[in-house]
């Protein structure tokens, strides 16, 4: 069944302390285009990241949202050589200058070097395993909004091809009596020429072998939109020349009726994977 290019997946990862979350969404899109939305230092996965999508996804506009929910405090060094530097000439100074009082702890911790604060970095290679898990289970929470899609658009796209195989017929049987009621006033070299220039016979074989290669696309697993949009136009060169061999009310506008049929196909084959 053909897949639609609409959809979204998320889940939730913890590993080494960290939490945070996945979310993939796509849109329509004419080929794979793949937006990144990662945290600081992420880079380095990216690539791992785009071949898990291309094993999943052949044509859409892919976002992929990494988000850090929570991760380990910062951490804090107290730095007890320098403080015994402090001490040291602190004790100095005091004693050659003959000064009274004693550095409390409050007025060691604010000098310089004493405390030292490092945020916790995150290493995407260590946490990798994790991400790969969250990653992929968002993308099949995707591919399976993705493939509702896709039965949604193949029984429209299906509606259409049914009432269009009406159309066809109905053009046949009409081009038939047009004929026949055109022998009995026309000579037999006029009816020859009437004949020869209205024939659509291969224009009408053509358009029926098309309706049934979509019918045969609509159940294909693979990426199909862009097949469908060309057999659709390929269908609509058709109903133009049906369309200026044969004038007659009835036909033009059975012709009319085949062209906007096949229009909602191609406006629908834009959304096809």
């Amino acid at each position: 069944m053909i897949t639609g290019m609409t959809g979204f997946g998320s889940t939730e990862f913890t590993a080494s302390g960290v939490r945070g979350t996945v979310e993939v969404k796509s849109v329509n899109h004419r080929y794979l285009d793949i937006g990144y939305y990662l945290p600081t230092g992420f880079a380095a996965v990216e690539n791992r990241i785009r071949q898990l999508i291309e094993e999943k996804i052949e044509r859409g506009r892919v976002i992929i949202a990494i988000k850090i929910t929570n991760k380990p405090q910062l951490s804090v060094h107290f730095n007890k050589e320098v403080a015994k530097t402090y001490l040291k000439y602190a004790h100095i100074l005091k004693k050659e200058l003959n000064l009274k009082g004693d550095l409390s702890l409050s007025d060691i911790i604010q000098l310089p070097g004493i405390v030292e604060t490092k945020e916790t970095t995150i290493d995407p290679e260590v946490l990798w395993p994790a991400f790969e898990r969250a990653i992929t289970g968002a993308l099949k929470s995707l591919v399976t909004m993705r493939k509702r899609e896709g039965s949604s658009l193949a029984k429209d796209i299906s509606e259409q091809l049914k009432r269009m195989s009406l159309q066809v017929n109905m053009i046949q049987t009409r081009a038939k009596f047009i004929l026949k009621e055109k022998k009995k006033t026309l000579n037999g070299e006029e009816f020859s020429s009437l004949e020869k220039s209205s024939d659509v016979n291969e224009e009408l074989k053509r358009l029926a072998h098309h309706v049934d290669e979509l019918k045969l696309l609509l159940k294909t697993d693979t990426a199909a939109g862009k097949k469908i949009d060309f057999i659709a136009q390929e269908m609509q060169r058709e109903t133009n020349t049906i369309g200026s061999k044969l004038q007659d009310k009835h036909i033009s506008n059975a012709v009319i009726a085949l062209k906007s049929k096949i229009e909602k196909i191609r406006e629908q084959s834009q959304n096809v994977e």
